[in-house]
């Protein structure tokens, strides 16, 4: 049983101005962009919020235990855009687990495990994340394939 605290309903108002943003919101981050651009600004946008460290969300979010952050409405909503979006880019593989693993580099964690231990800037980790969604939603013909040889290499 969820018990309401002022804590838990500030935390419901920061996260409802953010899932406003990339639902309803301007393009790229809001509709009316193509699916891989919008799931590359809705995790630089993340990856944003999780580093700014004035973001009364990400400040409250960090206080929630990793397993109840994704089991929450906001996990599974996060959970559920990054696979709705890989599904309407076309990409062909299990939408779920593919968001499981992207949303894995945009999660408190490890964004806070990077920044301190390595000191990865915030804009590294966005381009981190703008390459992977790159590769993810779009076939590279120049990658290797199979055993590691690119396409002119097979015989």
């Amino acid at each position: 049983m969820e018990i309401w605290s002022p804590r838990a309903g500030l935390l419901d108002d920061a996260e409802a101005e953010f899932h406003e943003t990339y639902t309803s919101g301007p393009p790229p981050l809001g509709p009316g962009a193509p699916a891989s651009d919008r799931l590359a600004a809705f995790g630089c946008a993340l990856i944003e919020r999780i580093t700014d460290e004035g973001d009364l969300g990400a400040a409250l979010a960090r206080q929630v235990p990793l397993d109840r952050r994704h089991a929450s409405g906001l996990g599974r909503a996060f959970h559920h855009h990054v696979a709705s979006l890989l599904r309407e880019a076309g990409v062909k593989g299990d939408h779920d687990m593919l968001a499981h693993s992207m949303l894995a580099l945009a999660n408190f964690e490890t964004v806070d495990y990077l920044r301190n231990e390595f000191q990865v800037s915030t804009a590294r980790l966005q381009t981190t994340w703008v390459n992977l969604v790159r590769r993810v939603t779009a076939v590279d013909e120049t990658a290797p394939r199979g055993p590691g040889l690119r396409p002119e290499q097979r015989s």
